[in-house]
């Protein structure tokens, strides 16, 4: 087992490629263990390098309304009234802990993607 520090693109790609071949290794062997160790290096690596945009709530919940079907008065027993839905939906209404809770709940909307962090 020859594993070394990711510090470029192609060292990147290269644990990558290897992740791929290692994909099937059991658990306890040398295999596995480089399969953990590189797993670790390429996250850690993909965390410094690609750093993933803050998520717009509103884009979140139209994203799942498209996916469900969804028309904005069907917001209305989850956010409040057909005025509140339209001010969320047009960013000049904040979501409230309440909504929040509900989005969640009843259309499965990560808590991540609804405040936004």
């Amino acid at each position: 087992m020859n594993i070394f520090p990711i510090r470029t693109e192609n060292d990147y790609d290269a644990a990558l490629v290897r992740i791929d071949q290692l994909m099937n290794a059991q658990l306890g062997t040398p295999e596995g263990d480089e399969l953990d160790i590189l797993v670790t290096l390429v996250e850690a690596y993909e965390a410094k390098h690609y750093v993933m945009p803050v998520c717009d709530p509103v884009e979140a919940i139209k994203f799942r309304m498209e996916q469900m079907g969804l028309e904005p008065k069907d917001l209305t027993s989850i956010i409040g009234s057909r005025s509140k839905v339209s001010e969320v939906l047009n960013h000049k209404r904040q979501l409230s802990i309440a909504m929040i809770r509900n989005l969640h709940a009843q259309l499965h909307v990560p808590y991540e993607s609804l405040i936004g962090a």
